[in-house]
């Protein structure tokens, strides 16, 4: 079933080009971040709360507006 879910999940992310706009780097940590979102209780309120703080604070990020776009394009996508 897990593979089920996270194979839907990268066809939506590649269908809909969400990553298309972001560095390598910046593409691996948002998919790691979704990886760790979408198994918890509340997918949506984590991814939520994944890009606010992502958007307050570049950390490891080379383009933290953009990838913080980029987990709010998530919610919707994913209908969270």
């Amino acid at each position: 079933m897990a593979r089920e879910v996270f194979g839907e999940a990268a066809t939506l992310l590649y269908d809909g080009l969400v990553l298309d706009d972001l560095d390598e780097h910046d593409a691996g940590l948002v998919v790691t971040g979704l990886c760790l979102d979408l198994v918890s209780p509340d997918p949506g309120a984590a991814l939520r709360e994944r890009a606010r703080r992502v958007g307050e604070s570049a950390g490891e990020h080379h383009d933290p507006e953009s990838v913080a776009r980029c987990y709010a394009i998530c919610v919707r996508l994913f209908q969270l």
